[in-house]
């Protein structure tokens, strides 16, 4: 499979006509898979609640676009904050387990590479904040 400008066009006009304004492309086969490995597209206006993933870290690669990663405490304070774009010196972060986390997009458009350890586990309660 080629990754291309038309992969990421598709998964963008998905997006943009999801009510969650977001949208994933997974190159994974199975959510049982060892490494979770997909693009996800978001647009302005997704809400990304502040989550943790208690038995994994989590990367972030933006592809095009622009956004905002933002890191917390337990009490809910900002405590990090990064900008990070696919046309800049930032353009990706790690996010170690158990670090509160969420985004803000900037540009419509925006599309990142995420690759975490797998099996999928949806989040539960105690790992949103």
């Amino acid at each position: 499979m080629i990754l291309d400008k038309k992969l990421l066009d598709k998964v963008t006009e998905e997006a943009k006509s999801s009510p969650r304004l977001r949208m994933n492309f997974n190159l994974h086969e199975s959510l049982d898979a060892k490494a979770q490995r997909l693009f996800n597209a978001l647009e302005p206006g997704t809400e990304l609640p502040i989550h943790r993933h208690p038995c994994t870290a989590e990367t972030y690669i933006v592809v095009r676009g622009r956004l905002n990663v933002l890191f917390y405490d337990d009490n809910k304070n900002v405590i990090q904050r990064y900008e990070l774009s696919a046309h800049s010196d930032n353009f990706g972060v790690h996010i170690p387990k158990n670090q509160w986390h969420t985004l803000e997009v900037l540009e419509s458009g925006t599309v990142i590479f995420e690759v975490k350890d797998g099996p999928y586990t949806p989040l539960t309660a105690e790992n949103l904040l």
